[in-house]
C-alpha cells in the first residue's frame, strides 16, 4: 500500500469521542496529502468552538505517526457548514427525522423511570450510582434527568456547568464516569435559574430530551423521575410505553405509603414496576457496629408488599442502602460512592441490587439485533 493509502487507513481508525463515529465516515476529513515525511491534513470540526478539538488532535497524530513514513503532523482545523452538519444528522439517525428510538419496536434499550412518592429519599442519589454501577459492569448507560424542577444529576456527575455540544437541533449529551447524561440544568442560561413550567410544556421538554440527544446505542437508560405522581410520570408512559418503574422509598412506614402511589400511578398507565428499593436504612456504628435505624424500619418491606398485592405479581425488594455519609460526600464532590468508596456498605448494596437489575428477564427471541 502507498503512504496515502495508509494515511487514510490510520484516519478511519480515529473516533469522534462524542459521536464515537470514525472521521472518514462523519466527513470530517476534508483533505489529507503527504509532503515529504510530513502528514498534512484538514479536519473539519461540527462547531466552532468544539470542546473536543485538543482530544480530536491528540488521537489523530497518535494514529498518523504510526504510518510507515510519516514523522510529523500538519493539521488544519476548519468547520462544517449547514449542509455538512444536516448529512451527520441523517446519518446518526439513518435518514429519519427526529424521534424517540427507545419507542421503536426493534430498540435493545430498557428505560429504567426511577420514581419516589416524594421528595428526599435519595431518588437522585440512587439513579446516579445505579447509572454509573452498571456501567462498571460494562454495559452502555445514559441518565436522562427529569426532574425539571429539582435538577440535581450533574452535581451528582461531576458535571456542574458543562454543556453538551449542539448540532443545529440535535446534541450530544455529556459523559461522565462511562454514563451519557442530560439534564434540563445543562440548558438554562444560568445555573441558579428556576424553572416554572405547567403540564403541556413539560411533555414537550421531556419528549425533546429524549428525541434530540443523540444517545448511540444503550443498554440501559436511567430516567431520573420528579418525585410524585404529576405530569411526567405520566408522559413517561405516553412516550416510552414500554419503560419500567423502580420505586424508591425510606423505612419509614408513612414513607412507604406514599411510595406506593408512585408505583400505583405506573400500574395504571401499564408501565411494568420491577422492584423497589429501601434507601437510609440501618447502618452499622463505626465503633461498635450495632445497627442504628435512624428512620425506622419495614418500609421497604411494606411498599413491596402493597405493590405485589396491587399488580398481582411479585414486585422484590432489591435491597437496602443503609444510610451512610460517604454516599453524601460523593455526591456533593461529584463524584459517585460506588467510584469515591467503593468498599463502603452503600457502594457494596448498589452493587448488589444492579447484579439483580441488569438480568434481562424479557427474551430477545425475535428481535432485530443491530450490529455495532
Amino acid at each position: 500500500m502507498t503512504t496515502i493509502e495508509l494515511l487514510h487507513q490510520a484516519l478511519a481508525t480515529v473516533q469522534d469521542p462524542e459521536l464515537h463515529r470514525s472521521l472518514p465516515e462523519l466527513g470530517m476529513v476534508k483533505a489529507a496529502s503527504i509532503n515529504g515525511s510530513t502528514a498534512q491534513l484538514e479536519i473539519l470540526l461540527t462547531i466552532s468552538g468544539c470542546p473536543m478539538k485538543d482530544r480530536l488532535k491528540t488521537d489523530i497524530e497518535k494514529a498518523v505517526l504510526a504510518v510507515d513514513g510519516v514523522s510529523s503532523v500538519e493539521i488544519t482545523f476548519g468547520v462544517m457548514d449547514e449542509e455538512q452538519r444536516a448529512n451527520i444528522k441523517k446519518l446518526l439517525r439513518n435518514g429519519r427525522e427526529s424521534f424517540i428510538s427507545f419507542a421503536q419496536a426493534d430498540s435493545l434499550t430498557r428505560v429504567i423511570g426511577v420514581a419516589s412518592g416524594k421528595g428526599g429519599v435519595g431518588k437522585s442519589s440512587l439513579t446516579a450510582n445505579l447509572a454509573v454501577a452498571s456501567a462498571q459492569k460494562g454495559l452502555r448507560v445514559g441518565i436522562l434527568d427529569a426532574d425539571v424542577y429539582g435538577h440535581s444529576i450533574p452535581r451528582l456527575m461531576g458535571l456542574i456547568g458543562q454543556r453538551p455540544t449542539a448540532i443545529d437541533q440535535m446534541f450530544i449529551p455529556l459523559e461522565s464516569y462511562g454514563v451519557k447524561t442530560v439534564s434540563m440544568e445543562m440548558f438554562k442560561p444560568e445555573r441558579t435559574d428556576a424553572i416554572a413550567y405547567r403540564g403541556p410544556l413539560l411533555h414537550r421538554v421531556l419528549e425533546q430530551l429524549l428525541s434530540d440527544a443523540y444517545w448511540g446505542d444503550l443498554d440501559l437508560l436511567y430516567i431520573d423521575l420528579p418525585p410524585g405522581t404529576g405530569d411526567l410520570a405520566i408522559s413517561l408512559g405516553q412516550l416510552v410505553p414500554t419503560s419500567e418503574i423502580l420505586v424508591v422509598t425510606t423505612p419509614q412506614i408513612a414513607a412507604a405509603e406514599v411510595a406506593e402511589r408512585a408505583g400505583r400511578i405506573a400500574h395504571q398507565i401499564h408501565q411494568r414496576v420491577i422492584g423497589v428499593i429501601e434507601n437510609m436504612s440501618a447502618y452499622p456504628c463505626a465503633d461498635c457496629g450495632h445497627m442504628t435505624s435512624l428512620f425506622g424500619e419495614g418500609g421497604g418491606e411494606e411498599t413491596s408488599k402493597r405493590l405485589s398485592q396491587l399488580v398481582g405479581s411479585d414486585v422484590p425488594l432489591l435491597g437496602k442502602i443503609p444510610f451512610g455519609a460517604e454516599l453524601r460526600e460523593g455526591g456533593d464532590a461529584g463524584e459517585p460512592v460506588v467510584i469515591s468508596a467503593p468498599d463502603s456498605p452503600s457502594a457494596q448494596a448498589i452493587q448488589e441490587i444492579v447484579a439483580k437489575l441488569i438480568v434481562r428477564e424479557k427474551s430477545l427471541l425475535g428481535v432485530r439485533l443491530g450490529l455495532a
